[in-house]
């Protein structure tokens, strides 16, 4: 059995991909799959900051479509 690949990745030096163990496979692919769906950061802080303040879950949908625009709002209104 062979150590799993620890070092650091780049373009030219991506070991191939059945040199990676199964589960870094299984990483890396749910990572991609995550930020297709169009899960972003703004809109998971601004869903958070919406339910901290609101306790309301129409609210937290509404600003989490809105999501930096509110994030910036409530930086500057706060």
């Amino acid at each position: 059995m062979t150590a799993p690949y620890s070092g650091l990745v780049s373009a030219s030096d991506r070991p191939p991909p059945d040199a990676l163990p199964q589960s870094t496979t299984f990483i890396m692919s749910k990572t991609k799959e995550s930020a297709r769906s169009g899960i972003t950061m703004g809109s998971a802080l601004a869903i958070t900051i919406s339910w901290s303040v609101n306790h309301s879950i129409l609210w937290a949908i509404v600003h989490g479509f809105l999501s930096w625009l509110y994030v910036i709002y409530y930086a500057l209104v706060r």
